[in-house]
């Protein structure tokens, strides 16, 4: 008998398979070193090769040319090849550090795996699985594996860190919770195991919450994932990091407000809480949308701060503003604030309800859902899956004592009707609608099946607004603009002739392209007598919009166009969100 054979009969003695049984054969590795390698392996969960290695047995290159040979698999020496970090992040850290492989280069739907072992197809299976891609072995030295790996880790853990820098908190033992609830110890602890991730979605969060945005945008893409913030009302890219990280981003956010993570298909709604400090916590409003890639997931910053800023710093002309304090003082009544998605509807709302919030009043409120949490005020959450409709909680309120009602928003007929019962039986009630001007939503409540009388009669304060960005003072220049232009764009003659001065957005390091924070463009309008017959004689809103103006109301475009004159804000503004 040779001795291959006798090897070869040795190793099928002691239970070898796959490669040791290779190496035995081929006398690269003793028959009992290999047997104490295989025993320390099992004890020790380790890798056989490394285990070899690690003991002196066999060299690492000889084992590697071995497995090469027999199986026909490429030999690569891992020193003179770059690492593809874009292909390392295709396979989550613990999978590679379990089975001690190496994503090397993706070639269309195949994945080039460096491993030590060729014959481990537990890992090879495990990594194909994670992928959905179809994996080409290529064997390499076990201690070059090892070392090229810890340098993989080591720079996708540094490309994350880079995008968390400067911030002066803990960004991993920031306390977030979601809504008023702590989050499930053992998903909570498993998350926090990925310390990139967590620190990465805490800084956004934190940098959004300082730089005064109202958004944050996480929007996975085929080929990348951006990170965007709407601050004065405009979106902005901020971070893109690597779009594998996009089911774990989207993970983390899920978990830290509470949602279903298994969910992927249908959009979902949550709430986080992160507290900044003792005295200080920010509310997140989370919605996931499924899109083609992945979930989109917006946040929207609650932030109490900015119901406390006081009616002052709105932005509302002196005397729309004490026409506003006049109707919030008044008994009974309904005051409606409108305006499109995001212009501020309801921290004018909330803002008025400061006003009112006394000891002896009792304010109770219908959210979808509540957006910043009031003391004092009692709020509460609709739900129309249990059948818990604006109109049904404002039913509960009437049998509740209140003095003041305030509703979301009017979305139908019912809602309308029993909000203005109550305005008409000694409630003031506070609520909202869709519409572009203050005239337009009268004759939209008439258009919803409210009778003209029931408005008329009701209805005692229109606000119609918008939001312009603020021109920065330290960068805002002077421009240059011809009278004709002026005058074309709605300024009086009187105006022209004293000498307007009009300012534009330059940029500097304070602000945001040329604006820093935002100003409410208002419309103030009162339902007075005139008003009230034309609502009975189903007038349009076109004729309620001129007996205003005759009136001394300002529609939207005559209080832009105010704000330009003093140096708020520039005149493309105030025409990206009024019409002339």
């Amino acid at each position: 008998m040779n001795d291959n054979a006798s090897a070869a009969l040795g190793a099928n003695r002691a239970g070898f398979g796959g490669l040791p049984q290779r190496l035995v054969q081929d006398g690269v590795v003793e028959e009992a070193a290999m047997l104490e390698a295989v025993n320390a392996a099992r004890e020790r969960k380790t890798n056989v090769v490394t285990q070899l290695v690690a003991s002196g047995a066999a060299s690492a290159r000889d084992i590697a040319v071995a497995a090469s040979n027999e199986y026909g698999a490429p030999l690569f020496d891992l020193d003179a090849v770059n690492l593809d970090l874009e292909s390392v992040r295709l396979v989550s850290d613990k999978l590679l550090a379990k089975h001690r492989v190496l994503p090397l280069f993706r070639r269309g739907k195949r994945l080039f795996l460096a491993v030590a072992d060729p014959t481990n197809l537990h890992a090879i299976d495990e990594v194909k699985f994670a992928t959905s891609l179809g994996i080409e072995a290529i064997v390499v030295e076990d201690d070059k594996l090892q070392r090229a790996l810890d340098k993989a880790l080591e720079q996708v853990d540094n490309q994350m860190s880079a995008l968390t820098e400067e911030a002066d908190v803990d960004l991993e033992s920031l306390e977030v919770t979601g809504g008023e609830d702590e989050l499930d110890d053992k998903v909570g602890r498993d998350d926090v195991e990925d310390a990139p991730i967590v620190r990465f979605v805490n800084k956004v969060m934190l940098d959004a919450i300082r730089r005064g945005a109202s958004d944050i945008h996480f929007e996975p893409f085929e080929k990348m994932y951006r990170v965007r913030l709407r601050m004065d009302g405009v979106l902005k890219e901020i971070a893109q990091p690597p779009v594998q990280l996009a089911q774990k981003l989207s993970a983390r956010l899920k978990v830290m407000s509470r949602l279903d993570i298994a969910e992927r298909r249908v959009p979902q709604d949550g709430r986080i809480k992160m507290k900044l400090s003792k005295n200080r916590a920010i509310d997140f409003r989370v919605s996931t949308c499924p899109t083609l890639f992945g979930e989109k997931i917006v946040l929207r910053i609650l932030d109490p701060a900015q119901a406390q800023l006081g009616i002052d710093s709105l932005g509302y002309e002196p005397f729309q503003k004490d026409l506003y304090t006049k109707f919030l003082a008044k008994p009974q009544g309904m005051i409606l604030v409108t305006g499109p998605t995001g212009s501020g509807k309801t921290v004018s709302l909330y803002t008025g309800l400061n006003l009112l919030n006394r000891e002896d009043t009792n304010i109770s409120t219908a959210e979808d859902p509540a957006e910043i949490n009031l003391p004092g005020v009692n709020q509460v959450n609709v739900n129309p899956k249990v059948g818990l409709t604006f109109a049904a909680a404002m039913r509960a309120f009437l049998r509740q004592d209140p003095d003041v009602i305030m509703v979301g928003e009017i979305r139908d007929l019912e809602t309308a009707e029993i909000a203005i019962k109550a305005a008409q039986t000694g409630h003031l009630v506070l609520s909202t609608l869709h519409t572009n001007d203050a005239p337009q939503t009268l004759t939209r409540m008439v258009d919803m099946g409210v009778k003209p009388y029931a408005i008329a009669t009701s209805v005692s304060l229109i606000i119609a607004q918008r939001l312009a960005r603020r021109l920065c003072n330290t960068c805002k220049q002077p421009l240059e603009v011809p009278k004709e232009a002026l005058l074309k764009e709605g300024f009086t003659e009187i105006d022209v002739a004293n000498g307007i001065k009009i300012y534009g957005p330059k940029g500097c390091g304070n602000c945001t392209d040329g604006y820093k924070g935002r100003v409410g463009i208002y419309q103030v309008l009162p339902v007075t007598e005139s008003i009230a017959r034309i609502i009975l004689a189903l007038g349009s809103a076109p004729e309620i919009g001129a007996q205003a103006a005759k009136e001394g109301v300002w529609d939207l475009r005559r209080a832009g166009l105010e704000k330009v004159k003093n140096g708020m804000t520039s005149l493309e503004e105030v025409n990206s969100v009024t019409v002339e």
